[in-house]
């Protein structure tokens, strides 16, 4: 008799399952409504010059949203792809926080926070630096979206024994107890409606967990 344990197996494919399910209904939204606004400006609002621009600038903002959606699969798809190579090259996660700060700027004074870097010096570690500026970033602009109320965000950078850490620290309302085990889950939101309204895929935060699995660090 030959036993053998398939629950790995049906796992995996229940995953791929979902995560077919939430892409598939992750893009479909959006392009329900850019349907209904091209079959409105096709019809009723044909000559209606004032609905034509209104409808244009929501139809943008669909199109965008989309964008956002498939850039981020492909950019999961690629990490994925490398997840068992690490990286072989040197990046210094001060710079790295320093040009997050400078990128995500606007944003910042645009919300009325304040974005703080504090940093020993430099924090060289083996990783390849698109990827870990992505990650900080990602961090960073969560938080941004998500906590402005706070007025203060906070990258600290530090030695920890043979390690390196950096930790992004808001002031905002935070995040509840129960939701923390799963925020690295492909499109779990603790807020959709909020999340999409900030134009969030929900891919975020499982983009920065497999970059740090590829790089043999932890959040």
């Amino acid at each position: 008799v030959l036993l053998k344990d398939l629950t790995r197996e049906q796992q995996t494919e229940r995953m791929r399952a979902d995560f077919v399910a939430h892409a598939s209904h992750e893009l479909r939204t959006p392009l329900a409504s850019l349907l209904g606004f091209i079959e409105t400006l096709q019809g009723a609002a044909k000559k209606d010059e004032v609905s034509r621009e209104r409808f244009l600038a929501l139809m943008q903002t669909q199109a965008q949203r989309m964008k956002r959606l498939i850039d981020d699969l492909l950019s999961l798809s690629r990490i994925e792809m490398n997840a068992h190579q690490r990286p072989t090259g040197t990046a210094d996660l001060t710079q790295i926080a320093l040009h997050v700060r400078d990128t995500l700027a606007g944003l910042a004074r645009d919300a009325g926070v304040e974005l703080r870097i504090d940093s020993p010096g430099p924090l060289p570690v083996r990783g390849d630096w698109d990827e870990l500026v992505q990650v900080i970033q990602n961090l960073v602009e969560n938080a941004i979206k998500y906590a402005a109320s706070g007025k203060l965000i906070e990258v600290t950078g530090k030695r920890a024994g043979e390690e390196c850490e950096l930790v992004v620290r808001d002031h905002g309302p935070g995040i509840a107890e129960e939701h923390l085990p799963r925020l690295t889950e492909r499109f779990y939101r603790t807020n959709a409606q909020e999340s999409r309204s900030r134009g969030g895929t929900g891919l975020g935060l499982a983009i920065v967990k497999h970059i740090l699995n590829r790089h043999r660090g932890k959040m």
